[in-house]
């Protein structure tokens, strides 16, 4: 008979155990709740502005009403935590957007530019290299206004020969046969062509000197970064 009160007295002691143990539980995770809450709270902080008006308005959030002006965030302390400036304007906005394009478009041109550098070092790797290709490319600029110039001769023979002929006619023009008249055109026509192509071939050996300059001037720096190449 004592053995099963004993037992029943036991029972009793566990299960209030057992509960004291979940309400301390609960009491535990609700001062959970609550410091975390409070945390929060602080590190959210406190915003304010002054707005159009000349209001003061404190929120605990960004103030839509000052957008357009400096806003401070606050500890709960009072402390500045920072500043946040006004938003950029639409005039703001589209400078800074010109800003970017005009960088990026740089970085473009300065990329280009080692790019085409790096090019310019594989194809010429030194100065000899260089101006064996200059001579080259005036030689052969040389050999078509020597061809050209050839041809600038036989025109002149032709147009002494013509001239020969209209010593015939010298009293009266009127009587200049049509093929011989046909002929001076052509040897004129022919003759201002040649001069003209004479002087575009000179043009271009101006043109073809100017390139390789500044292509010197480009690579000298070039190829003092490597003795080897000078």
């Amino acid at each position: 008979m004592t053995r099963s009160v004993f037992t029943g007295h036991g029972l009793l002691f566990a299960k209030s155990f057992r509960t004291s143990l979940a309400l301390l539980g609960l009491l535990l995770c609700a001062s959970a709740l609550c410091i975390a809450a409070a945390g929060f709270a602080q590190a959210q902080g406190i915003f304010t502005c002054v707005d159009a008006k000349g209001r003061k308005i404190t929120a605990d959030r960004p103030i839509a009403d000052c957008v357009d002006r400096d806003q401070q965030e606050l500890s709960r302390s009072g402390t500045v935590v920072r500043r946040m400036p006004p938003a950029p304007t639409a005039h703001e906005r589209a400078a800074h957007e010109a800003r970017e394009k005009a960088d990026a478009a740089e970085q473009t041109r300065l990329s280009d530019d080692k790019r085409r550098e790096r090019a310019l070092v594989l194809r010429y790797p030194n100065a000899a290299v260089h101006n064996r290709e200059r001579h080259a490319a005036l030689a052969a600029v040389d050999d078509i206004i020597a061809s050209s110039s050839q041809r600038g001769v036989e025109l002149t023979a032709e147009r002494q020969a013509t001239a020969s002929e209209m010593e015939f006619y010298t009293k009266d023009p009127t009587k200049v046969p049509f093929t011989l008249k046909s002929r001076i055109d052509a040897i004129n026509a022919n003759s201002r062509a040649q001069q003209t192509f004479v002087a575009n071939q000179a043009a271009e050996k101006l043109r073809i000197n100017q390139r390789f300059d500044e292509e010197m001037g480009t690579l000298k720096p070039l190829w003092a970064r490597n003795p080897g190449a000078r």
